[in-house]
């Protein structure tokens, strides 16, 4: 089996478990399930060794098929997407890289979703000091044609501490720095995503290195690690 490419017959087990998402169902159909469990999970294997030639990658994770549902109330028992993570590298590489499969609705994700109070009390400090060099980089062309507008949530007013009318107010509210990239079922089963995947990612690389250097400086720009 190719590992380089999604298997369209992945998409139609996704499909069919969508449709009967159910413990009978699933137990009765599981040897297909995990046949293509199997070959989704050598696909993003071969994405963290496309990763691997160009960054650090401490570790990947895969997420499993099973939801929990205690606190849901949806009790369907099964994602019907796959789904994986890449995490950087020690203190010194901030950021993550994310991987959905669903018919339908498959995306690349990548940057900071749930930033710690000391680390986002950080990046709001450098934006009160100076956002320039940010701005630069999300609004790169390159960066721009590939990932789109930053996003992710924010607070409704300016964090205690913080000017309202401050120039970068609108950086300093967020709490969430990511970007996102869909993609087509046609995309996601041609010969190409693979790659499609990897130019993604390579492309946030500038995104990644000034969040990096801000969550390992001080403002005087002095590294805080040992």
């Amino acid at each position: 089996m190719n590992t380089s490419i999604i298997p369209k017959e992945a998409f139609e087990f996704l499909k069919k478990l969508d449709k009967n998402n159910n413990r009978n169902w699933f137990e009765g159909n599981k040897p297909e399930f995990k046949r293509w469990e199997t070959a989704v999970k050598s696909f993003y294997q071969q994405v963290r060794e496309n990763l691997e030639a160009h960054d650090d990658i401490e570790k990947m994770k895969m997420f499993r098929i099973y939801r929990d549902v205690r606190f849901s109330k949806d009790k369907t028992p099964y994602k019907t997407h796959f789904a994986g993570s890449f995490s950087r590298l020690g203190a010194h590489l901030r950021g993550g890289y994310y991987l959905r499969l669903k018919p339908g609705e498959s995306f690349v994700a990548t940057g900071f979703w749930e930033p710690n109070k000391e680390d986002l009390f950080r990046i709001r400090k450098e934006f009160e000091m100076d956002a320039s060099d940010f701005r630069k980089v999300i609004n790169h062309e390159s960066l721009k044609s590939t990932w789109g507008e930053l996003q992710g949530e924010g607070v409704k007013t300016a964090p205690k501490g913080f000017d309202k009318e401050h120039e970068n107010i609108d950086l300093i509210k967020r709490k969430q720095f990511i970007f996102v990239r869909n993609f087509t079922d046609e995309e996601v089963l041609s010969d190409s995503f693979l790659t499609m995947v990897d130019d993604s990612f390579m492309a946030i690389r500038p995104f990644f290195n000034i969040m990096s250097d801000i969550l390992t400086t001080n403002l005087n720009g002095e590294s805080i690690l040992d």
